[in-house]
């Protein structure tokens, strides 16, 4: 099938844009719509599995110019490890709404929205084969977790969620410089940026 990384990561990304838009004290259909698009991506992600060939190279990889000028392009694609990773993220994601069906009973609504945020994140990372799109992906994983830890966690849940944010900052600067730097020594030695992982 082809396109089917793209679908993958965008498919919970729809689904959170729909539960955002659902009216107040939709809490059960929140619920609901959560849980049938989590499931609906891990379905969709067990055809990754069936067509997966064992063999040593990247696999469904997806190509699309987006900032040529810069070496950036909107590059996907898994190998063994990312695969299992993927399936992974799409087996926990319906399970951890499942489980949170009757514990979470403040703002179901964001809250299921922040865990399909996450979940667009989370599969992001895994399957990026360009620097710049795995950067982009990480940060936008670590928004809906900072807030799924500061409203939704237990004991010293702001204290906790303002030091995750710290350490992941911290680590993202280093990570962003690290990125742009591999990418300075790229075009010191051919001429050109690129960000392919490739």
């Amino acid at each position: 099938m082809r396109n089917l990384l793209s679908l993958l990561i965008l498919a919970p990304l729809g689904g959170a844009v729909l539960i955002a838009l659902l009216p107040r004290g939709s809490a059960s259909l929140a619920r609901l719509l959560g849980l049938l698009v989590s499931s609906g991506v891990f379905l969709a992600s067990l055809l990754l599995l069936r067509d997966f060939q064992p063999v040593p190279e990247m696999q469904f990889v997806e190509s699309l110019r987006w900032l040529p000028e810069y070496g950036i392009a909107y590059r996907l694609g898994i190998d063994g490890l990312a695969l299992w990773m993927v399936l992974l993220t799409t087996f926990l994601t319906p399970l951890a709404l499942l489980g949170s069906w009757s514990s979470i009973e403040s703002r179901v609504k964001e809250f299921n929205v922040f865990m399909l945020l996450l979940e667009t994140g989370m599969l992001g990372v895994f399957c990026a084969l360009d620097l710049f799109l795995f950067y982009v992906f990480w940060e936008a994983m670590l928004i809906p977790m900072y807030f799924l830890i500061g409203i939704w966690g237990h004991e010293r849940r702001v204290y906790a969620a303002v030091k995750f944010f710290l350490y992941t900052m911290a680590g993202s600067v280093l990570m962003l410089v690290a990125i742009l730097g591999l990418a300075y020594l790229h075009n010191v030695a051919t001429g050109t940026y690129s960000f392919d992982l490739l």
